[in-house]
């Protein structure tokens, strides 16, 4: 038997007619003997920082137990086929997002909070905030993909005027900064999203014409995929032949969501909004699961909604407006609906989680080598309080990150910038602060 150590280098691309398609890990990237952390599956950290504006029901998301073998609450619940993967968090507080004497109000207007850790500037000339963990991770991690990251929503950013009690549009519609002065829109139409992810087009332009395309997006690497194809083992071309797959299933999903839509009446108008938010999120999920892998990018952001958001979600079997249904008075009913939608959100999360799991990557899934925050800037929304806001951490970052845990910390006693700093430690990122941290949250980094 001959060994060498020839291999197919993992930032391999097929290349056509205006497209390029990154390929997912494939054991032929692997070269032989060779140790793992020097081969292409070696760990990869990823992130994604998710934002639900308007808090959690209280009573119903904080588990009961803390440490680990909790019992999962009614919303967290759907997260369960994942314990060894999640981490709870109960009792930070995001004091960036409250209120004060000096500027009363504005509630709804410092969802930017959660991934910066900073206080939004009230009345300034120009928005100023903080570079989001998201930026500083894909800084670190991402200079050797396609994409540095992405920025996903599913509800049009509308202006950048003044939106709430004198604050930028900006704090609300930008949860990614790459700078104190750069907020990072969300794309929210999942055909850009796709063509960004997998077409070489980058001017509006072009990506207009590849919307009036009726040919799919592979079809112009056929020639190639099918030499390419010819060196694999049975194994690589058995999950070539799945990533493929996935793809074109995504493709006539959005072809789909494209001819329900709303009509674009003008060139301004996002293209292709689907009309149900349900297959809005689900097709945002797996968008960040491709660009995941194929290693297109490492990290990445999504906006459930705007603060203030009407929304309204039949599949959680609740079907009152997102705002309206948060302020529910501190009533037993009207909180039981709540925590219906909260929980369809974390249902979401599951359905992502599961399409993590379900791709082998190294020496265990993209969900082992991925880090999930999904958080909001509030927590008992009715109230405006912005104490003990909820916290969901899933994934193992490098394959170390140990889930199973229920974090319980005393009132007023940890911010969630804390937690934050922590993170960027986690991905190997010695950072002494970031917005107003007053340390690392030293519980979380405990295995």
């Amino acid at each position: 038997m001959f060994i060498t150590h020839r291999h197919i280098p993992r930032r391999t691309f097929l290349r056509g007619a205006g497209v390029t398609l990154a390929l997912p890990f494939l054991e032929a990237m692997v070269p032989a003997l060779r140790p793992l952390r020097l081969t292409a599956a070696a760990p990869t950290r990823r992130f994604v920082g998710i934002w639900h504006p308007h808090g959690a029901a209280p009573g119903y998301w904080s588990p009961l137990q803390q440490g680990k073998d909790f019992e999962f609450s009614f919303i967290t619940q759907p997260l369960e086929p994942f314990r060894d993967r999640v981490v709870l968090i109960t009792g930070l507080d995001m004091p960036e997002a409250m209120a004060t004497d000096g500027e009363p109000g504005g509630d709804h207007a410092r969802g930017a909070v959660l991934l910066s850790g900073a206080r939004p500037r009230r009345n300034a000339v120009s928005p100023y905030l903080g570079t989001t963990v998201d930026q500083i991770i894909a800084n670190e991690c991402g200079q050797n993909t396609i994409l540095s990251s992405i920025q996903l929503g599913v509800e049009d950013t509308g202006n950048f005027g003044n939106c709430n009690w004198g604050y930028s549009c900006a704090y609300t519609n930008c949860i990614s900064w790459s700078s104190p002065t750069q907020p990072l829109p969300p794309h929210v139409n999942p055909r850009v999203v796709f063509e960004r992810l997998f077409g070489d087009g980058t001017s509006a332009e072009e990506r207009l014409r590849g919307r009036k395309q009726n040919v799919s997006i592979l079809d112009s690497v056929t020639r190639e995929l099918a030499l390419f194809k010819k060196d694999l083992g049975a194994g690589d071309r058995g999950r070539l032949d799945s990533y493929l797959e996935n793809i074109r299933e995504l493709e006539r999903r959005i072809t789909i969501a494209i001819d329900n839509s709303i009509e674009e009446p003008s060139a301004d108008v996002p293209f292709g909004l689907p009309d149900s938010k349900h297959v809005h999120f689900r097709l945002m999920y797996d968008l960040m699961a491709l660009a995941f892998e194929g290693d297109i990018t490492r990290s990445a952001t999504f906006m459930l909604g705007r603060d203030l958001s009407g929304a309204s979600f039949p599949e959680s079997g609740y079907t009152g407006g997102w705002h309206g249904t948060s302020h529910h008075g501190d009533k037993p009913e009207n909180v039981a609906n709540y925590a219906k939608i909260n929980r369809y959100h974390v249902q979401n999360l599951a359905y992502f989680c599961e399409k993590l799991r379900n791709i082998p990557e190294g020496d265990g899934t993209l969900l082992d080598h991925v880090l999930i925050y999904k958080g909001s800037n509030m927590g008992n929304s009715h109230r405006h309080a912005h104490e003990k806001v909820p916290v969901i951490l899933v994934g193992g970052i490098d394959g170390t990150f140990k889930g199973n845990r229920h974090l319980v910390f005393p009132d007023n006693t940890q911010r969630t910038s804390n937690m934050l700093l922590s993170m960027l430690h986690l991905f190997g990122i010695d950072q002494d602060k970031i917005g107003t941290s007053t340390g690392r949250l030293q519980p979380l980094e405990m295995v």
